[in-house]
């Protein structure tokens, strides 16, 4: 009898939890399906789910932009913005987790509280320091503030992880003479390799979907895929096959890098759930 309610839990598990990733993977697959349609099947009423493919919507899309252009721009900014975030935040995280005092509790609620602004209530005064900075349009000042978007959900991630590491690891380390410089980057990165890897994912997916601070800090120069796709809407209204071909070519590449690396990311995520 037990096994047998085993047996149905789990089936019951496996059903569910197939649901849940269909039911998350029907837009994307929808929108690339619609890519190979033309305007007319893209907008037909029913959709239909069988129909001749075209690639007319993706030589439209290649014809009227450079994909390649707004491409270089995201992987510059995201890469950027997480490598300088990392960078940031180790130090940091390494700080509050070993060396704590007592506003490090505050000062990471504080910090995670920035990221409940809506992000319109500061776009007029980081518009008006870009542009006088001249960071305007560029893949440097978009990249400056990605990575503080970024930022605080980094730390916490790391400091979460940092706290994982056993901390007579560390102590050994010190007894051997290592200063805090050599105990954070010979010590502890190589142990917490792992949760980096992940944190630093995670940076790098968030930054490339990144869309509020690309169409209002970017025009053409230095706009990243996100403004690629929403070139394809107009005031005359949505090409709903060229907006699927744009938002295919756009989502590709991080769904690709996010399938190779998914093994790494949970590895990463779990890091220190089982001692």
């Amino acid at each position: 009898m037990a096994v047998k309610t085993k047996t149905s839990t789990r089936i019951g598990v496996t059903i569910l939890g197939w649901g849940i990733a269909v039911w998350l993977f029907f837009p994307i697959f929808w929108m690339f399906l619609t890519s190979f349609k033309n305007e007319i099947q893209a907008i037909s009423t029913p959709p239909k789910l069988f129909f001749m493919p075209t690639l007319s919507s993706y030589a439209e899309v290649f014809e009227r932009a450079s994909y390649w252009h707004f491409t270089l721009n995201t992987v510059i900014v995201s890469v950027g913005a997480t490598a300088i975030a990392i960078a940031l935040a180790v130090p940091a995280a390494y700080s509050m987790a070993f060396l704590p005092s007592s506003r490090t509790r505050s000062t990471l609620l504080w910090m995670l509280s920035t990221r409940m602004l809506p992000p319109v209530g500061v776009l007029v005064p980081i518009y008006l320091l870009a542009r006088n900075t001249h960071l305007l349009d560029t893949c440097t000042g978009l990249a400056i503030v990605d990575m503080l978007t970024n930022l605080p959900i980094i730390v916490w991630m790391l400091y979460t992880f940092f706290r994982e590491v056993p901390a007579p690891i560390l102590e050994a380390g010190r007894m051997d003479g290592a200063s805090r410089w050599q105990e954070m980057t010979m010590v502890l990165l190589p142990l917490a390799l792992p949760g980096i890897a992940s944190t630093a994912l995670l940076s790098l997916i968030l930054c490339w979907n990144e869309a509020f601070w690309s169409l209002n800090l970017t025009s053409s120069h230095a706009a990243p895929l996100t403004a690629f796709i929403a070139s394809f809407s107009s005031p005359e209204g949505l090409f709903f096959g060229k907006l699927s071909a744009a938002s295919t070519l756009a989502v590709a590449p991080i769904l690709v890098f996010g399938w190779i690396s998914q093994k790494q990311l949970v590895r990463g995520l779990t890091f220190g759930a089982v001692k």
